[in-house]
């Protein structure tokens, strides 16, 4: 069962060939099997059998949904009642989220089964899914490599079949990179498309939920539960969502595709390279046409993004103080004492950096030259993706300059760190969307395609990865020993 895909396991549940209570089982099974690979941090036993069991109480009454009775995971970075919401940090060991994100609720409407929270970067800051409290997620590849960050923990639950999917966050390529780290398909979609309420902030103009799944198709299934205009989030776009699966057998012929020169220069690793030109064959064969465009300033992506960044990480982070909630020090002599123990304690290396990178930003006197120079810059990326996308249909590139590195490789080297990100976070600064798809191996390791759009089209994003995934079969291999 755990092989089949979103619609497959709903045609399963709908003709009784296995209830949701059996599916359910299986996966729970396999996560206790695989335990090493440190995927979660809260497996939800109970409450997932209690889930299941009334998903087939609605399927036996023919009110089902596309997701009901189907198990998810879901990133513990949405706050879900009444269970430990941790966003992999210290600081919220002891939390339960007294209410459910609007993300989780939707999943709850729909007839979705969870099966628990997935461990991630602390606070969602890490590009290597190494910064939890919780230790090491592991790459299902080669469990001595990373799954990328810092949604680790979802990418390697759908690519270890853990779950039949799961939903991640992206504030500067975490859905995508552990997507193609891990083999499997990871959509960001375009900032504002998905409710942002009850998902636990890191850089609030950055950060966008999405599906991490096996396929596009998938993908759509799972998109078409999780967006939505929501009330509750000031950020949230007010458009009719779309029919994301209707058109996902559109041919391509004619489409217009973008390869930055900015992108495939000499610094892109020649393996890389060499198979990313392969994946762009496919398209050319199913009709598209290939162009080259220029984007000046992607270059200066990831100095601008980590001021940006931590700017509103640091204020964000604020509220985390012992008080109210979340990690209380020990035996505090007075309120002074109070906040620096409780979130030197509570708060990692990583975390700490990034709020004083971010506090240093917008003290007095360095606001003007950092902080607002790098939103001028954030504009000038935004207009280079404008225009760009006014030549070309979609855009095209590397989700990551290499495959999956080793476990500690470079955790002690932050800056070695934060470029595993430079083919993503430009997208995150324009708010545009775009997804991974599996494009090959390097090394019997995973690499992904990105394939990047216009604002709101995700459908038609989905609709080129789909017809891609239809003439190849990347994002059917599964890791030795997880078949």
């Amino acid at each position: 069962m755990h092989t089949k895909s979103l619609s497959e396991l709903s045609h399963g549940l709908q003709t009784g060939e296995f209830s949701s209570v059996e599916l359910t089982q299986a996966f729970i099974k396999r996560i206790n099997q695989h335990q090493d690979l440190n995927a979660y941090i809260t497996v939800t036993e109970e409450l997932a059998l209690q889930n299941a069991k009334a998903a087939d109480a609605r399927i036996a009454n023919k009110k089902a949904d596309a997701l009901t009775g189907i198990p998810v995971a879901q990133k513990d970075i949405f706050c879900t009642l009444d269970v430990k919401t941790t966003c992999g940090s210290r600081m919220l060991d002891n939390f339960s989220a007294p209410y459910n994100a609007t993300v989780i609720e939707k999943f709850n409407q729909a007839g979705a089964v969870m099966l628990g929270k997935l461990n991630m970067d602390e606070f969602a800051m890490g590009s290597s899914n190494e910064t939890s409290y919780y230790g090491a997620v592991k790459n299902p590849w080669n469990t001595n490599k990373v799954p990328g960050g810092s949604s680790g923990g979802s990418g390697v639950a759908v690519a270890a079949r853990l779950a039949a999917y799961a939903t991640g966050t992206d504030t500067g390529g975490s859905i995508r990179q552990p997507a193609a780290l891990c083999g499997i398909t990871g959509l960001k979609p375009t900032y504002g498309r998905v409710s942002r309420y009850g998902m636990i902030a890191y850089a609030s103009s950055l950060d966008q939920g999405g599906p991490m799944t096996h396929s596009a198709e998938d993908a759509a299934i799972v998109l078409q539960t999780m967006a939505g205009f929501d009330p509750k989030d000031s950020t949230s776009v007010d458009l009719p969502v779309p029919d994301y699966s209707v058109n996902l057998n559109q041919p391509l012929k004619g489409l217009k595709i973008g390869l930055p020169k900015e992108f495939f220069s000499a610094d892109l690793n020649a393996a890389m390279a060499t198979k990313l030109s392969e994946a762009i064959d496919e398209y050319r064969k199913l009709g598209a046409e290939i162009k080259e465009v220029s984007m000046p300033n992607l270059k200066l992506a990831i100095p601008a993004y980590y001021v940006i960044a931590p700017a509103e990480c640091s204020a964000n982070l604020s509220r985390f103080d012992g008080v109210r909630f979340g990690h209380r020090c020990e035996n505090p002599v007075d309120l002074t004492d109070l906040y620096t123990r409780s979130r030197g304690e509570g708060f990692g290396k990583e975390v700490k950096r990034r709020i004083l990178m971010g506090t240093y930003a917008l003290s007095t006197g360095y606001y003007d030259a950092y902080y607002l120079k790098a939103q001028k810059i954030r504009r000038l990326i935004s207009d280079d993706f404008k225009r760009a996308l006014t030549e070309v249909d979609v855009i095209m590139g590397p989700v990551t300059p290499t495959p999956a590195f080793g476990i500690g490789e470079k955790m002690s080297d932050p800056v070695e760190m934060y470029l595993s990100d430079i083919y993503t976070i430009a997208i995150n600064l324009a708010g545009l969307p775009a997804l991974s798809i599996p494009a090959g191996f390097i090394n019997d390791m995973p690499i992904g395609l990105q394939v990047i759009g216009n604002y709101f089209t995700e459908a038609h994003l989905l609709n080129i990865a789909h017809q891609y995934q239809q003439v190849t079969d990347w994002h059917k291999q599964t890791p030795k020993g997880f078949e």
